[in-house]
């Protein structure tokens, strides 16, 4: 059997103002593609499949045209989960929908889909809470599928009404999965877990969550160890985290497919990718990664000449697919509105505004101003603030003299 893992689509994204849905579109097409090349028989989407608890109607019309693309009239079976950008709920309510089609949702940990069997053969063999066994009559054995999606510590205790409410939420979960699979799985089928969960191996340092990923760890939550995890399973399909990681490879696989595109600057010049899964019964899965191509990537830049900056900007304007920029300029004064504009005009793909550095300083702007000052002195302390520790150019203050004489009149 094969199957692809992929995550954290997040549908409506934008980078600030700059919205991402086109590529998305892109990227979600050459899933769609990879799939049908590398014939598919399950596809696996471990959470966060929204940006925001309620989409906009494009990013829900993406959503479910993909996940219809993906069954393939539900001769693939796709199965998704909640994430903690997504709502529950939302997600919960195309449980109906989607279980005519092959598409198997599950919003809340607790979750039971009804038993269905479809023309094609198709077939949910059990449902319990949290579990999901599948069966095609193309496969030689069924696929069973431990399924997490995100809760908080309370929420999750709450949904299968725990009695130690002060257990810790990994003992929690390693109960119930251990449980689960002394239930549930066997040598006589493909068992896979699939989580959004935040997951390190105990006395490893805590991998780093991108400036986009809402922190699951809030509060007094902890995260989840490799170890927590039942030995009866043979791959872990993890979402939350957007770079790929393989967490752990031995004695079973626990992998993070990462996210569809780079959603902030800190994931610059990250590769993405979906990950394939070769699994049979009773024998180690065999899993490889492969690269989606058709996103732009982020990348940060920083130059110490306007030139070198217009030089490189126009070079990367001119690829096939050129880059989403993030740009800083080191400079002995402020960036002049000249060269700002220069900049701008080599390359569509530069966001935000320009990053201003001060060569050989660093830059740091919590100094407190001098109220005593005159008001030229002020004004020179407030664009420093304002500026990361950069003063203003002659032009700059030539015009702020022009206006105070202006007002003073």
């Amino acid at each position: 059997m094969k199957i692809l893992h992929t995550a954290d689509w997040h549908l409506g994204k934008k980078l600030g103002d700059f919205p991402r849905l086109e590529e998305q579109k892109e990227v979600l097409d050459e899933l769609c593609q990879i799939a049908d090349t590398q014939n598919v028989d399950v596809i696996l989407i471990a959470g966060d499949l929204f940006d925001i608890p309620l989409p906009s109607n494009e990013a829900n019309q993406l959503f479910l045209k993909t996940l219809q693309r993906l069954s393939k009239n539900g001769s693939r079976p796709v199965v998704a989960i909640a994430g903690n950008h997504d709502s529950a709920q939302y997600i919960a309510n195309f449980s109906v929908w989607g279980s005519e089609l092959g598409i198997f949702l599950l919003g809340y940990p607790n979750d039971k889909l009804p038993k269905v069997k479809l023309d094609n053969g198709l077939e949910i063999l059990r449902s319990e809470e949290g579990f999901l066994e599948l069966m095609m009559p193309s496969w030689e054995c069924p696929l069973r599928l431990l399924l997490t999606p995100y809760a908080n510590e309370l929420r999750l205790k709450t949904y299968f009404s725990l009695d130690n409410q002060e257990q810790e939420l990994r003992d929690f979960l390693q109960d119930l999965w251990q449980k689960q699979a002394e239930s549930y799985l066997d040598d006589n089928g493909i068992n896979i877990l699939m989580g959004h969960l935040f997951v390190m191996k105990k006395g490893e340092k805590q991998p780093k969550e991108s400036d986009d990923e809402k922190s699951i760890l809030v509060g007094s939550a902890q995260p989840i160890y490799t170890e927590n995890f039942p030995k009866t399973v043979q791959y872990v399909a993890l979402g939350h985290l957007h770079r790929y990681h393989s967490t752990q490879k031995e004695p079973f696989p626990i992998v993070y497919s990462g996210s569809l595109l780079a959603y902030s600057f800190s994931e610059a010049f990250q590769k993405k990718y979906v990950v394939i899964l070769d699994a049979k019964a009773k024998e180690p899965i065999k899993y490889e990664k492969i690269e989606l191509t058709d996103c732009k990537e982020l990348k940060r830049k920083t130059f110490s000449e306007v030139e070198k900056a217009i030089e490189w900007l126009n070079e990367d304007q001119a690829s096939t697919k050129p880059s989403l920029v993030e740009l800083t300029i080191e400079t002995d004064d402020f960036l002049s509105a000249a060269d700002a504009q220069l900049l701008y005009a080599a390359h569509k793909g530069i966001l935000g505004t320009i990053i201003p550095r001060i060569k050989g300083k660093n830059n740091d702007t919590d100094t407190e101003m001098d109220y005593s000052r005159n008001i030229s002195g002020l004004f020179v302390d407030f664009f420093k603030k304002q500026n990361n520790g950069q003063e203003p150019n002659q032009e700059i203050m030539q015009l702020f003299e022009e206006v105070r004489n202006e007002e003073s009149k």
